[in-house]
């Protein structure tokens, strides 16, 4: 073999493996940005190289044990507890996310998985179930099955993961049971930071679930009205129909005003 085709092989490998490592450190910073937790496949970084490439760069990154494999083409940026030391099992939510961004499936949570992750259950669960436009398919993940169930979506409209959990939540418990504890306990679940995200991102919900989501985002520590689902009829169940002050008549806001003013010393 001539010198100059011998130069010309260890040439293409030497920009084989700077290119390899380029996608590499783009890939992880990536990564790193999404946070821990974040679940992912190679089709989350098909605008950074071809298919070989991410495979191969992927599996040097759970080797150095930088990412997990969580199921066969899910990786997961893993958190770890502080406490115990070690590392915390998959976010179901972003695994589940992870496969609908791979096979191009549009999903959603059910009722009764929406309820557990926003700590609205107490219930242990053992599946995870997500309604997709996508075929019926099923993955354990740890001690957790992760189910699909193949429906027909309507469009959701809504963009932030959030939003989509917050949304299920309220209308799986259904408008009777929006109690003062069910806001509270939802708004301290969502970050202070999304308040505002959250309530745009779901402006075309339905009536009672956008007036629910105004109270859970208007935080009486700012200056908001404070949630008016406190009040109830004369059966003593709570009012379904939730709404801010400036919804109400003009008769009843002077008389709410007044109710809700400080006491003086």
């Amino acid at each position: 073999m001539q010198l100059q085709e011998i130069s010309g092989i260890y040439s293409c490998r030497w920009w084989a493996n700077l290119m390899d490592q380029t996608f590499e450190n783009k890939a992880i910073s990536r990564i790193r940005g999404y946070g821990g937790g974040w679940a992912f496949s190679s089709r989350d970084f098909l605008d950074l190289g071809v298919r070989p490439t991410i495979d191969s760069a992927l599996h040097r990154l759970e080797g150095r044990g930088e990412i997990r494999r969580v199921i066969r083409g899910i990786y997961d940026y893993p958190r770890t507890s502080k406490l115990l030391e070690q590392r915390i099992s998959p976010d179901i939510d972003q695994v589940a996310r992870a496969l609908g961004r791979k096979f191009r499936w549009r999903i959603q949570p059910s009722g009764a998985t929406a309820l557990n992750f926003l700590g609205l259950s107490t219930q242990v669960p053992a599946r995870a179930v997500y309604l997709s436009d996508g075929p019926d398919r099923a993955y354990q993940i740890g001690n957790t099955a992760l189910v699909f169930e193949h429906t027909a979506l309507k469009e959701s409209g809504v963009k932030l993961k959030e939003s989509g959990l917050i949304v299920q939540a309220l209308k799986s418990l259904g408008p009777e049971q929006i109690t003062p504890e069910i806001i509270s306990k939802i708004r301290t679940w969502l970050p202070k930071s999304l308040d505002a995200k959250v309530l745009a991102d779901t402006k075309t919900a339905t009536g009672w679930v956008y007036s629910a989501i105004q109270q859970i985002t208007q935080k009486d520590s700012r200056g908001y009205p404070f949630p008016i689902a406190a009040r109830s009829n004369h059966s003593g169940r709570p009012l379904t129909c939730l709404t801010s002050v400036a919804d109400l008549p003009e008769r009843r806001k002077s008389s709410l005003t007044a109710f809700r003013k400080p006491h003086g010393p």
